[in-house]
This record gives structure tokens, C-alpha cells and sequence, in this order.
């Protein structure tokens, strides 16, 4: 029968020859390295309070090389190949890890003094944080290497639970929000370790933001979706929600999703890093941090976001004004319409179809009787598109239906479109001219007088439609109105025959984009009229005809075609 083992000896270290725990090492370092951090967070923010006297400086710089010392070792023999090398001598390993925590307390203890000393009582919570912080360091180191704790770990324990109670502390949500209102910014400070939280909120608020802080992912989500924040410093290791999954959580929220997330966390490996930047990390900055990188790199991430902010900005003012634009538009485009002629009904009748390419057009058109001899019908096409061609349009067409032109006889087209020509030159009108065709039908003796100016012939139907000879195109020789000086404009006539139809039309009537952007010709407009069904087409049939030659659902330039039925 074998003999029961001993008791082990839990202050004795296993022997070289001994079966030693796994430890997960990018664990350890990350506890090892959390009271570090707070020792150097504590002995820069001594070093930068002015309060602190000079003769302090020498002492601190010790701590705080002792602290980086302290942090390179944890790298140098915590790392997976060197530490298996290593743990059979834990003794020594101990002492070399000692020894700057031991020149930590006792420059901290010293300083402690003479802060009494010279009654600077105000000082005294930092220092007694950077002592007890390394006090708790060493017990985390005993409990890590030199006892059975490193079960405890395995089974689900947290070793930062050792924590000296004096590191525990809940800062308000807010630190010294009126010293930020210069470099402005609005931060949130996320840590399950309290000390973390204060050390660098009182840093970030140092600095001139507002901080707010959060100890837990449940809590930083909870008050990421009650306010809004510009930048959220988030640490990756925490019980609960931790870090990936908080910063997942973030990104896939619609209205948190573009606030910027900074990384902090003392693991240190290159995966962490890249599975953070890849959830849509701004950046990653590892514990111990480098005050000023730090700095750096949040200014970096909140220019990123007023950059970005004024980008949303100046794109939501560009679509307000956009459809403001477009609501002014429109109810230009429902005054320009208003403008056009009621259908007539009679001995002349009338019926139009108005389609321009753009909400604002350049085509107008009118019909009205200047007498009861005299039946006026006119269309003019401003160059161009828009609002500019739209003034234009519009205000020929009410000196046309105002008959405001002076000293002229509206019943003589030649003499009308002279006097347009005169009034309405392009270099007084953003260069912008226009081409016009204006007829006078006398009903009497069944006679239309007409005159164009660059413009379009009119088409004359006689009452026998389906003729090819029956279409005659009416016209004459004349530049656009306002482009030329001492331009000529003279008159033509017609007799009517009863039931004939006179088609006034834009050059979108026959300008159509066919396959290969080929575009159609007054002849194939006017060889078209050979057959009886297009012959018979009233305005609208004109116009799905061209969209069905055309393809589309809109045709490039202003369809506007008005019939006069004579009876």
C-alpha cells in the first residue's frame, strides 16, 4: 500500500522537476501590468500638477523609471518561450521582479513625508495610491507564482479582485466640464477597474475634455444610447460584456455606429489589435499609455469626426436646400403652366400638350383673340434650360398676352416679331435669346397671316388629312429673336380652308434621339403626316409617339405642340 503524499508546502515553489501549472500567460501579463499602469498614470499626473513641488521631480522620475522598468520585465519574462525557461527558478525570478516595485514604495513613502512636511496634504491621496498600488502588485505577484492562485485563475477568478480597497473609487459622471468647453468634446471613459477609470479621466479632463465614465459594457451602452458622445475609450478586457462585444454591439446600432471607439488594453498582442480595427476601431493605444501619443491620437479621432460631422452637416444642408430648390421649382413650373392658355372650344378651337425636358423649360406658348377679327396663336423657345430660360419664356410671353410692346400692331406679325427683336436683346438677357413663330388667323376671309424667326415651320393640315399634299409646312426667312442687329423680319399668308388644322410646334417635337443617339429631322417629322393614323393624332398621340420612338420616359428637350381646329 503506497504512503500518502505529503502537504505541500503552498510558500514553497515547485522544483525543477515539478508538474507546474499552465498559466495563460497574455492574462498575467495583462493583471501584472493593471497596478503598473496606475502607478505610472498617478506619478505623471504629480509630475504635471503644478502644485507639486520641484524638489518632488527627482523622486518621481524615479518611480516612474522604476514603473517602466517593472513593465519591461513583465514583457521579457512573461513571454510564452522565455517564462517556461525560467519558472524553475522562481525565487530568483521574484526577486528581479521586486526590486523596482521595492524602489516604487519606498521613493513613494519618502515623498509621503516630506508632503507632510511641507503641508502639502493635497498630495497625499496620489502618492498613497502609487504605494499601494505596487503593494498590490507584489501580493498579485505572490499569488501568481508562489502559491496555488493560479488554479483559482483557471477555475474563473480574477486575481485584479486583489486590488487594495483603497484603489476603489467612483468618480462622477462628468470631471471639470467647464475646462473643456475650449478644445470641446464630450468623452466616455469605459474600465471595469475603478482606479483606471479616475487615473484617466482625471488625465483626459487635465486635457480640457468632458469625460464621463462607465464600468461596465452593459453601462457604457447604456449611456452611449442616452447621450451622445464624440469619443468612447473602451477597454477590451472586462467581465461581462467585454470589449469586442461591446465595440460589436456599437457598430451594429445605426445611431452609434459613426461614434468614434479608441481601444485601451495592456494585452499586447497583434490579434487583439487587428480583430478590434476590423470590428470599426478608430485606433488601439496599449496600457501603459504615452500621455502625449495618447493625446495625439485622440485629437486625431475627434478631427476625424468634426471633419465627418461637417461633411453630414454641409450634405444635409446641401438636400434641405436642394428641396427647397426643388419645391420652388415646382411652383415655378406650376406658375409657368398657369400661364398657358385654356382650351378653346368654337369656330377655333384649340388643344395643346406642354412636356418640358426639365422641371423648368424654356418653351411658351399662348392663344387669344385680339379682336373679334383677329385670333393671335404664337410659341417661342428660349435657348437652354431652367430657371434662367423660364424668365425669359415668361416674360415674352406676358408682353404677348399684355400686347405691351409700343407702337405696335399685333395683328401684323412681322411688326411683333421686330419688336420682340428690339426688346429683348441677349447681351440685356444673360445672352439668352429665342426663336419665335407668330400667327394672326382672320376668320373673315378664312386667311392666316404668319412670320417666324429661326423658328420651326408650323404645319398646315387641310381638312382631307392622310394627303401627303394636304401637309404644308408654313414659314419664313428670319435669325432667332435678340441675336442679330437690324434683323429683318417679314409676313406671309395663307387662306384656311374649313377644317383644316394648324399645328405650331418646338423643335422637340421632331428632334428625337433614335438608336445610336441619331436624331430625327423635319423631313421624317413631315413624311410621317403620309400616314392617316398619324395624320390624326391630336397633341398628346404626338407626344407618346415620340417617347415610344425615343425609348424613354422623357425626351431630352421641351415638347410643346399646339393644334388650331379651324371650322
Amino acid at each position: 500500500m503506497s504512503q500518502p503524499a505529503e502537504p505541500s508546502d503552498p510558500q514553497r515553489p515547485p522544483g525543477p522537476n515539478a508538474s507546474a501549472p499552465r498559466l495563460d500567460l497574455s492574462k498575467l501579463r495583462h493583471d501584472l501590468r493593471t497596478p503598473i499602469n496606475h502607478v505610472l498614470g498617478y506619478c505623471e499626473m504629480l509630475q504635471e500638477d503644478e502644485r507639486t513641488p520641484a524638489s518632488f521631480q527627482a523622486d518621481l522620475r524615479k518611480i516612474h523609471t522604476g514603473g517602466r522598468q517593472l513593465l519591461a520585465l513583465i514583457t521579457e519574462y512573461f513571454d510564452e518561450e522565455i517564462f517556461e525557461a525560467k519558472r524553475h527558478d522562481l525565487h530568483q525570478l521574484c526577486h528581479e521582479l521586486r526590486t523596482p516595485v521595492n524602489h516604487i514604495i519606498g521613493y513613494s513613502e519618502l515623498l509621503e513625508e516630506e508632503a507632510v512636511a511641507l503641508g502639502r496634504a493635497q498630495l497625499l491621496p496620489d502618492f498613497k495610491r502609487i504605494t499601494e498600488a505596487a503593494r498590490t502588485w507584489l501580493a498579485l505577484m505572490e499569488e501568481y507564482l508562489i502559491t496555488p492562485a493560479a488554479d483559482a485563475m483557471r477555475a474563473g477568478a480574477s486575481p485584479t479582485d486583489l486590488l487594495a480597497p483603497g484603489l476603489g473609487f467612483t468618480p462622477p459622471t462628468a470631471l471639470h466640464a467647464g475646462a473643456s468647453a475650449q478644445l470641446g468634446g464630450h468623452l466616455l471613459v469605459v474600465d471595469d477597474d475603478a482606479a483606471n477609470r479616475e487615473m484617466l479621466a482625471r488625465r483626459l479632463a487635465h486635457d480640457g475634455w468632458t469625460v464621463s465614465v462607465a464600468g461596465s459594457g452593459l453601462e457604457a451602452l447604456q449611456a452611449a444610447r442616452a447621450r451622445r458622445f464624440d469619443l468612447i475609450l473602451l477597454d477590451m478586457v472586462m467581465p461581462g460584456l467585454d470589449g469586442y462585444q461591446v465595440l460589436t454591439k456599437l457598430k451594429s446600432a445605426p445611431a452609434l455606429a459613426e461614434v468614434p471607439v479608441v481601444m485601451i488594453s495592456a494585452l499586447d498582442q497583434e490579434g487583439s489589435i487587428a480583430r478590434c480595427l476590423e470590428l470599426g476601431a478608430e485606433d488601439y493605444v496599449a496600457k501603459p499609455f504615452n500621455p502625449i501619443l495618447l493625446r495625439a491620437r485622440i485629437g486625431a479621432c475627434l478631427e476625424k469626426k468634426r471633419l465627418r460631422d461637417r461633411e453630414r452637416a454641409i450634405h444635409e444642408a446641401l438636400e434641405r436646400s436642394e428641396r427647397h430648390l426643388a419645391d420652388e421649382l415646382a411652383k415655378a413650373a406650376d406658375y409657368v403652366r398657369s400661364l398657358l392658355p385654356a382650351p378653346l372650344t368654337g369656330p377655333v378651337a384649340t388643344e395643346w400638350c406642354f412636356q418640358p425636358s426639365e422641371q423648368l423649360g424654356g418653351d411658351a406658348f399662348g392663344y387669344h383673340w385680339i379682336d373679334g377679327d383677329h385670333f393671335a396663336v404664337y410659341l417661342l423657345d428660349v435657348c437652354g434650360h431652367g430657371v434662367g430660360a423660364a424668365l425669359l419664356s415668361v416674360s415674352v410671353l406676358n408682353t404677348l398676352r399684355a400686347q405691351t410692346l409700343p407702337e405696335v400692331d399685333f395683328r401684323q406679325p412681322a411688326a411683333v416679331l421686330t419688336a420682340l427683336d428690339r426688346a429683348f436683346r441677349m447681351q440685356q438677357h444673360n445672352q439668352l435669346y429665342f426663336t419665335a413663330w407668330y400667327g394672326v388667323y382672320r376668320p373673315g376671309p378664312r386667311e392666316l397671316a404668319y412670320a417666324s424667326g429661326g423658328h420651326p415651320p408650323a404645319l398646315l393640315l387641310a381638312g382631307a388629312a392622310g394627303c401627303p399634299s394636304a401637309s404644308l409646312p408654313l414659314s419664313t426667312t428670319a435669325p432667332a429673336i435678340g441675336c442679330l442687329d437690324n434683323a429683318v423680319y417679314v409676313s406671309a399668308t395663307h387662306p384656311v380652308e374649313r377644317g383644316a388644322r394648324l399645328l405650331v410646334l418646338s423643335d422637340g417635337v421632331f428632334e428625337i434621339f433614335g438608336e445610336g443617339d441619331r436624331v430625327g429631322t423635319w423631313e421624317e417629322f413631315m413624311a410621317g403626316f403620309g400616314s392617316p393614323d398619324v395624320a390624326a393624332l391630336r397633341p398628346e398621340g404626338h407626344w407618346r409617339r415620340a417617347l415610344a420612338k425615343r425609348g424613354a420616359e422623357a425626351l431630352e428637350d421641351d415638347f410643346s405642340l399646339v393644334e388650331v381646329r379651324f371650322d
